[in-house]
């Protein structure tokens, strides 16, 4: 077969491909009218996960499992552009890694607002000013992200998805490597690459700013004072900046989670994650017996972290992740129990537990 016939043979799938894909749309927005009718949410994060899985264990082809996904990412963006004008706040400015962890999840056909800081991606879902929000939750090599733990305390909202994405950084400047003189990122980046900085540039002033995307648009605007940049692909296109070494990070694997917030959280899947925040009684033994409710019905803590209150001195809230669904038996007893040993206890949601 010639190259002509190749061609051919690909513009008729292509045909074939478009067809198919407005008949989808069809079906989907039927789909919506059904939800929108019974009060159902357009965005199902648990059936978006059962078909992506799905897709790829029937997929027999030379496609990759990261291929498929990217690809329904964007047929299920243009669905969700056509039967809402879905909106997603996120911690900006544009070309940040939340940026990026909020396009993984809802693709490029839905709107985004990016938000200055935390508190405003939490307002803006309150007030419906957007549909949704995607805030970072902790990253593999650095811990926690606190701002977001403490703004679950007095939030209504709920995580009904999480994201991971992997972070890779890269050394980006308008100026050759040798000239470079301060190096300005986020101080989670210069976290994540210390060893690296210390090993290339042990001289270097660190200039810590609020975001990768600001720290890149510095290393533009301050090139001709010895000024780069510490970040990812994105920040660097989107400044117009060289991008000298890719990969610097530390660890290869460093992944950072990021939670999806919205007004109600997600249905179980048989493979969940639960949140919750809880507070214990100022007693001897408190925080061992509220641990060994979950100890009791065989629940797996994959994660807790203690967080100042910030109502009352040396008073703290403990934020825990946990296996399994709330309305899983086992979990909702546990949750009854933990109740007789705290002041507080909050469920921040349940959601499709993700290992990628």
């Amino acid at each position: 077969m010639n190259l002509d016939d190749i061609r051919k043979k690909i513009d008729h799938i292509d045909k074939e491909l478009l067809a198919l894909l407005n008949q989808r749309a069809d079906l989907v927005h039927e789909v919506g009218v059904v939800k929108k009718r019974d009060g159902l949410q357009i965005y199902a994060p648990e059936r978006e996960e059962a078909l992506l899985r799905r897709l790829v264990s029937l997929s027999k082809g030379r496609l990759k499992e990261e291929s498929i996904r990217a690809i329904y990412r964007e047929i299920m963006s243009a669905a969700l552009a056509l039967e809402d004008d879905l909106k997603i706040a996120y911690l900006g400015p544009e070309g940040t890694w939340t940026h990026q962890a909020a396009i993984k999840k809802f693709g490029h056909s839905v709107g985004y607002s990016a938000q200055s800081n935390f508190a405003d991606v939490f307002e803006q879902v309150t007030r419906r000013a957007a549909d949704y929000g995607v805030v970072p939750i902790e990253n593999s090599t650095e811990g926690a992200v606190s701002h977001t733990l403490d703004l679950f305390v007095d939030s209504p909202l709920h995580i009904c998805a999480q994201i991971l994405l992997r972070i890779e950084n890269g050394l980006m400047a308008a100026i050759p490597r040798e000239q470079i003189k301060t190096l300005y990122s986020h101080p989670q980046v210069f976290g994540q690459c210390r060893s690296w900085i210390h090993k290339n540039f042990p001289d270097a002033d660190l200039v810590e700013v609020s975001s990768t995307t600001k720290a890149a648009q510095i290393a533009k605007d301050n090139a001709s004072q010895g000024a780069a940049a510490l970040g990812g692909k994105l920040a660097a296109e989107l400044s117009g900046l060289t991008l000298l070494e890719e990969n610097i990070q530390d660890r290869a694997t460093n992944t950072t989670r990021f939670l999806v917030i919205g007004e109600k959280t997600c249905p179980a899947t048989g493979n969940d994650r639960t949140s919750i925040l809880f507070a214990i009684h100022d007693r001897p033994g408190s925080l061992v017996k509220a641990l060994q409710a979950f100890d009791a019905f065989h629940i797996n803590l994959s994660k807790i972290e203690s967080r100042p209150s910030k109502r009352k001195d040396w008073e703290y809230i403990f934020y825990a992740d946990l296996a399994g669904h709330c309305e899983d038996p086992k979990v909702a007893n546990a949750l009854e129990e933990l109740n007789k040993h705290c002041s507080l206890v909050k469920l921040l949601g349940s959601y499709p537990d993700l290992r990628e």
